[in-house]
């Protein structure tokens, strides 16, 4: 309990009495402050108990009212003269008095022989008295917390405790946001601004944290982000006191469990192994995908480059806890991992594994999950020139292999084929029939259709453009050569 104005007043070794305003004295001293200056507001902070003897003080309604209203602006709680035979005054002048009820602040008096060093200690004192009552209090709180905490319940009865000794709701997330622990009474799932706050501090991992008008996130975790705790409420002084005793506890528990995850993780890498041997059956496969929890009729391979042996470990567990079904295993500095094709992995590389190249393959039967992975592999390199995850796509093939050469050489081809179509047309006329063209199969209807054109107008611009370019439609080879080109140029325009 804070220190008030009827505690001092109460203490008989003090000696003070209530000269004016006994209605206030239930405001919190916060300090003892002496002054003799006629204008001390702008050496008060608020919340004082202002001493003086009033040895400047003009004693006339006037002056005490403009000394009264600098302090009460000021935030002052209370004013005390002191009193004795040797000092200016034996007893509350009548205008401090009149001004000090005006303006409502409570004016005591302070008894001859007592130094206002004695009121000054005892506001100290009580204060010291508190802060050691506030420490003690944290401490035997810790101990609860504690003592939920190693009871082997989890993370619920660490934050029921919290939420009993702070009445702040708590809840732990995942480093995707989704809710893996809450306390009884707090939310299954976060709102739209504790969302926003979490995902601030996924992206920002351990050094980070985030706070919002009645709401707080916090990184949980040893050497890699574990999970988040947020905090619904606003935590008084106790409780502020607490909150770094609460993240060490839910981290130490949440490593817990992922060393504990140790054994399940190798053996679902094991049934990976599995799924990934070419002998395997469609049947087998199925029989894998049910033992590992994944009910999916079609899997996709996902292959992570970390930059060592020890994160590719590590990116292998997160992984394996952030995506619901699926199989991880590590190679070296590969992680290879296998989806089902409703999970978007996408998410899940951006907190894991940023900044590493990976690839991400086709959808494919479970017996063929190894096509996928090598798929995945071979998109490593695309991945490392593009700076982010490379998803493979059936239909955009070519554009996969295009986008890994460099880029002059593809404009230089283009251009060497392409080069007399645009000086003949600089419209691109020539160039947009004969890409259209290419695209449908050469057919000259369907090309006629899609550029709503003539069927003879197409002809005579393509007759137009074999002869500039000198190549023969009929042609496979010359038919290749002009489609690489066109595909060239687009991939150079893309990079």
């Amino acid at each position: 309990m804070a220190l008030l104005l009827s505690d001092l007043v109460d203490r008989p070794d003090l000696h003070l009495s209530v000269a004016a305003c006994p209605e206030h004295l239930d405001r919190p001293v916060l300090a003892a402050h002496v002054s003799e200056l006629v204008r001390p507001g702008p050496w008060l902070q608020g919340g004082e108990l202002l001493m003086t003897i009033g040895l400047l003080l003009p004693m006339d309604v006037a002056a005490c009212r403009a000394y009264v209203d600098d302090v009460t602006a000021a935030g002052a709680h209370a004013l005390a003269l002191g009193l004795g035979r040797d000092l200016p005054h034996q007893e509350a002048p009548g205008p401090l008095v009149a001004a000090a009820r005006e303006a409502g602040l409570p004016l005591l008096t302070v008894g001859a022989n007592v130094p206002f060093i004695a009121v000054t200690k005892a506001v100290f004192a009580a204060q010291a008295a508190e802060q050691r009552a506030a420490v003690e209090r944290a401490f035997e709180t810790q101990r609860r917390l504690t003592a939920a905490a190693s009871g082997g319940g989890g993370l619920t009865p660490t934050l029921d405790a919290w939420t009993s000794a702070t009445g702040v709701r708590a809840h732990v997330t995942d480093p995707l946001g989704r809710t893996v622990a809450t306390g009884s009474d707090g939310p299954r799932e976060p709102d739209a601004a504790a969302a926003g706050l979490v995902r601030r501090v996924a992206v920002g991992g351990l050094r980070s944290s985030a706070a919002a008008p009645g709401l707080e996130v916090q990184p949980l975790g040893a050497r890699r982000l574990r999970g988040m705790l947020v905090l619904a409420g606003d935590p008084g002084p106790d409780a502020r006191l607490l909150i770094s005793g609460l993240v060490s506890l839910l981290s130490l528990e949440l490593e817990r469990r992922h060393l504990a995850d140790e054994p399940e993780r190798r053996r679902r890498a094991g049934l990976l192994g599995r799924l990934l041997d070419p002998s395997i059956t469609a049947e087998q496969a199925a029989d894998v995908l049910a033992g590992a929890g994944l009910a999916a009729e079609a899997v996709r391979g996902v292959v992570v480059e970390a930059p060592g042996d020890e994160a590719a470990r590590e990116i292998a567990a997160d992984l394996a806890l952030a995506v619901p079904g699926g199989l991880t295993r590590t190679r070296g500095a590969l992680v290879e991992a296998v989806v089902g094709e409703g999970i978007d992995p996408d998410a899940a590389l951006t907190h894991f594994a940023p900044g590493c190249p990976a690839g991400i393959g086709s959808p494919v039967p479970a017996g063929a999950a190894r096509t996928s992975l090598r798929e995945a592999g071979g998109l490593l390199g695309l991945s490392r020139t593009a700076g982010h995850p490379v998803r493979a796509r059936h239909d955009r093939s070519s554009a996969l292999l295009l986008d890994l050469g460099d880029r002059t050489t593809l404009t230089g081809y283009a251009d060497t084929l392409l080069g007399p179509l645009d000086a003949a047309d600089p419209t691109g006329a020539l160039t947009l029939t004969l890409a259209t063209w290419l695209d449908s199969g050469s057919s000259w209807d369907e090309t006629a259709r899609r550029l709503g054109l003539h069927r003879h107008t197409v002809r005579n611009r393509l007759d137009k453009a074999a002869r500039l370019t000198g190549r023969r439609l009929d042609d496979g080879d010359d038919r290749f050569d002009l489609w690489l080109a066109l595909r060239a140029r687009r991939a150079a325009r893309r990079g």
